[in-house]
């Protein structure tokens, strides 16, 4: 059976469900009216007794010829029969039935059962020869209390009658199982062609098609349901595979990139190491040089390694140090730092005291960040504008500066890691590319975001939101 198609399970689920009510519902019909037949039977057969034997009269054959077409019998008490069976036709000139074949003894209730005082009982018993059965009466009659009397109808018309009723209840059976099979083969296909349409996405979306969809899916019925499901199931995998790629794409650029800014210090550290092979040990302004060069190179390298562990350690989800912040005075501390740095900037920073839940040396480092890189893509006198303030709940950290802005397609990726805004920039002076991502990330992993606003050629406004600490 589990071999079979649903479809197929199905329609014999639902033909030997119509097969069982219709054989019941003959069964029923035709013990009902068998019994009611019957029944009709033994009341014609009470009436013969009471129309040919009730009255005043000889005890003998005589009376058995009042009788036309059933078999009367009258027996002792002792069984011996006193009168011989006598089967007349039904109709004059008729042929003659065998005859039953009574029992040899006949069990009679032990009190009268009828209103006349009579003991009478009913049996169906076959005839002598042939297929016939008889219907017979067997009673002790109050005014014959030492006589037992049987009156024998044939039941030709009942069995006639019965047949006919099988006969078209097999009939009518087989046709109403033929046209509930056509119906229900019609109406199972129907219903299951939402079904056919989800096998035929699920077929494409196998041989790689993501974007199928189940067609015309009804909400109201179960099918429809499935086939909503499926497309939220669909459009949810179709979503994670683009992420998929999108990300083993940013993966495969992330390590290319990462090896084109590790390749270029190793080049000059194996360049210094090579010059020093050649002789720079005996010179002592060669030594100097190499040994600087391999210094500068080894920290360049090491910075590099540091920020991309700092990045793999956030993506990883790892926790940062959890303690409130004065964000003002953080703010402040990266200022001065900066004005250290560059002196001839003007660098204005305007803040409000809030506190913040977080990681000090993070926060910090992308506030320096941000200022680092208005260091390198701005000119040495353009003013920058610092402010913490609060909006909706949250801390805002913004810094403005006066360059030459971001065009739109840098706005799009200025936070992607190893993207420079300003291509021509040696990596000497403008960086590898992360600082921006981390300043992304760090806010990410406080449960804030950041963001950047830009005119090209009016400089541009980088925001660092950060929720307040509660």
């Amino acid at each position: 059976m589990h071999r079979l198609s649903l479809r197929a399970r199905l329609v014999l689920g639902v033909i030997a469900l119509a097969a069982v009510g219709l054989i019941a519902a003959d069964v029923a019909t035709y013990t009902s009216l068998r019994s009611f037949l019957v029944a009709q039977v033994d009341r014609t057969l009470n009436s013969v007794e009471r129309d040919a034997f009730g009255g005043p009269g000889p005890e003998g054959s005589d009376r058995f010829a009042n009788v036309p077409g059933d078999c009367v019998q009258l027996r002792n008490l002792n069984e011996s029969v006193a009168v011989e069976t006598q089967c007349s036709p039904a109709h004059p000139g008729g042929t003659t039935a065998p005859p039953p074949k009574l029992p040899a003894s006949v069990t009679l209730p032990p009190q009268s059962n009828t209103r006349d005082g009579d003991r009478v009982d009913f049996l169906t018993v076959s005839a002598v020869s042939g297929s016939g059965r008889y219907r017979v009466r067997a009673s002790i009659e109050e005014r014959m209390p030492d006589r037992i009397l049987l009156i024998a109808e044939p039941l030709s018309s009942v069995d006639s009658t019965l047949h006919r009723l099988l006969l078209i209840e097999l009939l009518v059976t087989a046709v109403a199982l033929a046209a509930m099979t056509a119906l229900g083969l019609w109406v199972v296909r129907l219903g299951l062609r939402p079904l056919r349409a989800i096998e035929k996405t699920a077929g494409a979306i196998a041989d790689g098609d993501l974007t199928q969809r189940v067609e015309h899916a009804e909400p109201r019925t179960e099918v429809g349901r499935l086939g909503l499901s499926l497309n939220a199931m669909l459009a949810q995998i179709e979503s994670a595979f683009k992420a998929r790629e999108a990300s083993e794409r940013k993966l495969r650029r992330f390590i290319a990139d990462a090896s084109h800014e590790l390749r270029t210090p190793l080049a000059a550290v194996r360049a210094y190491a090579e010059l020093f092979s050649r002789g720079a040990d005996t010179h002592p302004d060669d030594l100097a040089r190499s040994m600087s060069g391999i210094t500068r190179e080894s920290e360049r390298m090491s910075l590099l390694v540091d920020e991309l562990l700092l990045l793999a350690r956030l993506d990883e989800g790892r926790p940062l140090a959890r303690a409130p912040v004065q964000l003002e005075e953080l703010v402040a501390e990266a200022v001065d730092s900066a004005r250290a740095v560059d002196p001839e900037r003007p660098i204005e920073l305007d803040a409000e005291p809030l506190v913040v839940l977080g990681d000090h040396d993070r926060l910090r480092q992308s506030v320096d960040n941000l200022l680092s890189n208005v260091r390198a893509h701005t000119p040495p006198a353009a003013p920058v504008h610092v402010s913490v303030a609060q909006a909706n709940g949250n801390a805002l950290i913004e810094v403005s500066d006066t360059g030459p802005g971001l065009t739109e397609q840098d706005l799009e990726r200025v936070f992607e890691r190893f993207y420079r805004a300003d291509a021509s920039r040696a990596r000497a002076s403008g960086g590898v590319g992360l600082g921006l991502a981390i300043v992304a990330a760090v806010a990410d992993a406080h449960g804030g975001s950041v963001a950047v606003r830009s005119d090209e050629g009016h400089g541009a406004t980088f925001t660092i939101t950060l929720p307040l600490s509660s």
